[in-house]
């Protein structure tokens, strides 16, 4: 009875380990997404700062293009938007990541405790 309540329990730790790495990966994305927010919201502040005699000029490949202020104002704000909306996705994958991790939690204490009454048991019987 212990080796199948030890089988389900590896099982168990497997599912565990896969819902913490997928927390990482998580984690990790949404650390970069609030890279790119902060980079972006400075170029949006800096864009701000010029009037319609600036020029600016965007890095396509190896080269500078002349760009339209407005459309380069535009083209960033479009991207805070993106930016924003998949950080909050990324906030309910990992709230729902973190409910499953606490499940599985639960699910192996429970399974532990019975593989140590069922090896206790075990034991009383030798």
């Amino acid at each position: 009875m212990a080796e199948a309540i030890q089988r389900k329990l590896k099982a168990e730790v497997e599912k565990y380990t896969l819902i913490q790495k997928d927390i990482g990966k998580s984690m990790s994305a949404r650390q970069k997404l609030e890279t790119q927010l902060t980079e972006n919201t400075i170029v949006k502040e800096e864009l701000d700062l010029l009037d319609s005699t600036n020029t600016v000029y965007k890095l396509i490949g190896p080269v500078l293009v002349k760009q339209d202020l407005d459309e380069a104002k535009a083209t960033v704000t479009k991207r805070l938007e993106y930016i924003n909306g998949e950080i909050q996705r990324y906030e309910v994958i990992l709230k729902e990541s973190e409910k499953k991790s606490e499940q599985q939690r639960e699910v192996l204490s429970s399974l532990q405790q019975e593989f140590q009454r069922a090896q206790g048991q075990a034991v009383g019987k030798v």
